[in-house]
């Protein structure tokens, strides 16, 4: 799994020092980095961000999380400057679906304060070691959080939910008086209606996974191929961590699915779907 890190430095130019040794670390395999952001706190509060190597799908991640930190320390009406500021940022719901703790973001907002600069990015790394002894001597404060991604779980609780209430529904509408079948009918509609949704959320989400994970895989090769041959078995482990990994989302996703066709054909078995499609990650 990977770790969001946050790491305030005093002023920008330590910050940039930092995201030099950052980068560094990666070059030499001692962690991979995947994406990076520069934050900075006007001594105003406004929120500025001086760049970002955020491209989707690999950068999504850093994308949220900077956007739901500009809403959380600038405020509904703040002001969000430089780097393109303005496009593909997330939101504070975005969090949700990261798994970000209030002690990861009560500790940013209390260490970033006004005239400060951070270095935002996600990584993987097997020890903390390196980036600690790195940041420390030029004043960088790390904050650390995984990437806990729920979202699949939470799929999985939703479409149960929805099923007991389409059955719910369906058993009412069998029992119903004549005059009130219509309007039971409206409801069942309702009901398979609210099922597909969460399906099609289901698939999306795979979507959206799937494409992060090869993209993931993809930096590491390309990291392999220039790290010290000591780092390299590191990199195949995080490699080896990711196609894990996205199996086991993918087949809470595929029960969720088949949960679904379960409750849309009742009798019948459930069929092949987008999931089929989304099987992934043979080593």
């Amino acid at each position: 799994m990977s770790k969001f890190v946050v790491v305030i430095f005093p002023d920008e130019t330590k910050a940039y020092e930092g995201l030099r040794s950052l980068k560094d670390l990666h070059g030499e395999g001692s962690l991979t980095l995947y994406s990076n952001a520069v934050i900075q706190r006007s001594a105003e509060g406004w929120l500025s961000v001086k760049e970002k190597q955020t491209e989707a799908p690999l950068g999504a991640g850093v994308t949220a999380l900077v956007g739901a930190l500009v809403g959380l320390l600038a405020g509904p009406v703040g002001m969000v400057v430089g780097a393109g500021a303005g496009a593909a940022l997330g939101s504070v719901r975005d969090l949700l679906n990261l798994g970000i703790s209030n002690e990861f973001l009560d500790t940013i907002i209390k260490e970033l304060s006004p005239g400060k600069t951070a270095v935002v990015a996600e990584i993987s790394e097997e020890w903390v070691t390196p980036l600690d002894s790195r940041m420390e001597p030029i004043g960088g404060v790390v904050v650390r959080e995984w990437r806990d991604d729920f979202v699949e779980d939470e799929i999985q609780r939703r479409v149960s939910r929805r099923k007991a209430e389409l059955a719910q529904r369906k058993a009412e509408l069998a029992a119903t008086r004549a005059e009130l079948v219509e309007a039971m009918k409206r409801r069942v509609s309702e009901a398979e209606q609210a099922l597909r949704a969460t399906a099609d959320h289901a698939t999306a989400r795979m979507e959206r996974d799937r494409e992060q994970a090869e993209a993931k895989i993809i930096a590491l090769q390309n990291q392999a191929t220039r790290a010290r041959s000591d780092a390299k078995a590191w990199i195949e482990k995080r490699i080896a961590e990711i196609r894990a990994d996205q199996n086991q989302r993918l087949g809470k996703l595929e029960q969720a699915w088949k949960l679904t066709q379960e409750a849309l054909r009742p009798g019948g078995h459930s069929t092949g779907g987008p999931m089929d499609r989304l099987r992934v990650f043979d080593p």
